[in-house]
């Protein structure tokens, strides 16, 4: 008898709308504990909202969130705070807090929760910096003073200091050069991996699609067109994939042109 295994991660049914504005339409997608999923797609096509709602930032219409079997669609108060207790968030454009040095950016969570002294922090995210390549010369310097990807990294590190079980990555490599985006991705998988955390990114670069992920899911208008193991995105017999992963400009996806 084969033994059923409880995703990490379920989404079921899930759709959002804005007014008449079907956004998210009865999306359901899986991912098991310690795997990748990256979602692709042109932009406006539900990825960021899908993981808004995911975290319970935006509230579905309906559809479930479950995780590890257990329905999130709903919490709120405490519930809802230690739902997100597990998981991390690399944001598209780092988000780091100006004001700030980097080891308070990268200790922000833990100071928060107030689950350790400042001095530990410190030593945390020292630690978590090390983790993604950075001494700890960087721990007092402040967001301004680093590169776009420096500050990629820093951003990593805060989403893997409080060591979540799932890691969410908006755009990781966005803005970066080739080098630094296969860094990136490097030291994504890395840590993820080391942490054993189940990682969901949305990219726009196939590149990192490739690399990160274990499975892809392509968004369109809404809706979920395609998913499956990332090894067999290239010859997926989609049309929406093809077009989208070989460039081109005709087919299914329709970019809106405004008249002259």
């Amino acid at each position: 008898m084969t033994e059923t295994v409880t995703p990490k991660l379920k989404i079921a049914g899930l759709s959002k709308s804005f007014g008449a504005n079907r956004a998210l339409v009865d999306i359901d997608l899986e991912v098991g504990a310690g795997e990748s999923l990256v979602l692709i797609g042109g932009s406006g096509s539900g990825k960021t909202l899908l993981l808004k709602c995911i975290l319970g930032l935006l509230p579905p219409d309906r559809g479930s969130v479950l995780l590890d079997g257990e329905e999130t669609a709903k919490l709120t108060g405490n519930d809802r705070m230690r739902f997100l207790d597990r998981f991390g968030m690399l944001f598209q454009q780092s988000a780091l807090f100006d004001s700030l040095p980097v080891w308070q950016n990268v200790a922000f969570k833990l100071l928060q929760d107030h689950k350790v002294s400042r001095a530990q922090a410190r030593d945390i995210a020292i630690d978590k910096l090390s983790h993604v390549g950075m001494g700890p010369e960087v721990a007092d310097l402040f967001p301004a003073e680093l590169s776009g990807g420096m500050q990629k990294r820093v951003g990593l590190a805060r989403a893997i200091a409080a060591d979540p079980e799932i890691v969410f990555l908006d755009e990781p490599t966005a803005g970066l050069d080739p080098i630094m985006s296969n860094i990136i991705n490097d030291l994504v998988i890395e840590n993820v991996k080391e942490l054993g955390a189940t990682a969901v990114s949305i990219t726009s670069d196939l590149v990192s699609a490739r690399r990160i992920s274990d499975h892809i899911a392509m968004l369109h208008e809404g809706r979920l067109v395609w998913t499956g193991p990332t090894a067999d995105v290239d010859t997926a017999d989609n049309d929406y994939v093809d077009q989208f992963i070989n460039k081109r400009t005709t087919g299914p996806i329709k970019m809106p042109v405004r008249a002259s």
